[in-house]
Order: structure tokens, then sequence, then C-alpha cells
């Protein structure tokens, strides 16, 4: 079973830090694109920042400067440093795993996959 858990969401000040963990299990995590996406009320679902297999990493330009993307593939965990948090980065936050067709070492796979977990809130106000 494929369980992706974030936490470390909250409330914090305008000017700010959280930093959110996505532990993955269920998976070969190293196989896996990993991705935060956040939705706020009323609005669509954005990518927020990427994390490839071999650790490139993008933004988006809300979050350029502030946001910090890594991975511990040791231990299957993705996370997403926030700083210099502003209102507007109130929303729930989702991880997201992706496994596009392809190799892997000596792993091969043929079918895409992904996974989403459950969200956790980020709530940026005074």
């Amino acid at each position: 079973q494929v369980q992706l858990v974030e936490s470390g969401g909250g409330l914090v000040q305008p000017g700010g830090s959280l930093r959110l963990s996505c532990a993955a299990s269920g998976i070969i995590f190293s196989t896996y694109d990993m991705n935060w996406y956040r939705q706020a009320p009323g609005k669509q679902r954005e990518l927020v920042a990427a994390i490839t297999v071999s650790g490139r990493t993008n933004y988006a330009d809300s979050v350029k400067g502030r946001f910090t993307i890594s991975r511990d593939n040791a231990k299957n965990t993705v996370y997403l440093q926030m700083d210099s948090l502003k209102p507007e980065d109130t929303a729930v936050y989702y991880c997201n795993a992706v496994r596009v067709p392809g190799s892997y070492g000596t792993l091969h796979y043929s079918r895409r996959r992904e996974y989403w977990g459950q969200g956790t809130q980020v709530t940026v106000s005074s």
C-alpha cells in the first residue's frame, strides 16, 4: 500500500518559516520525481516545487528564492523549506510522487504511476 504522509504545516506569522516533510512508503522512492502542490480556497491546485530523481529542481515564480525543495532517498522523504512566508502562501500543501516510464538502474518500468498525499494546512497570518 502506497502512502505519502505530509507533516510540518501550521500557523505562522508573515516573514516566518516552516519546513514541510513528506514521508513515502510502499514505493521505490528513488525512482519517483517528487512535487509539492498547493491549493488555496477558491483556487486551482498549483505546482509549487519539483525535484527529479536526479535532484534537478524547479520552482513556481511566486516562491523562487523563498522555498527550497530537497529529498533524502535514504529516508524516503521529500522536504519543502519555506522561508519569508507571505499571507498569499496560505493553502493546503500536497505531496505528489510521479514515476514516468523508463529505466532506473537495473529497474525498468513501462507504466506511469502517480500518488498523492492527504495534504497539510499552512496558514500565514498575523
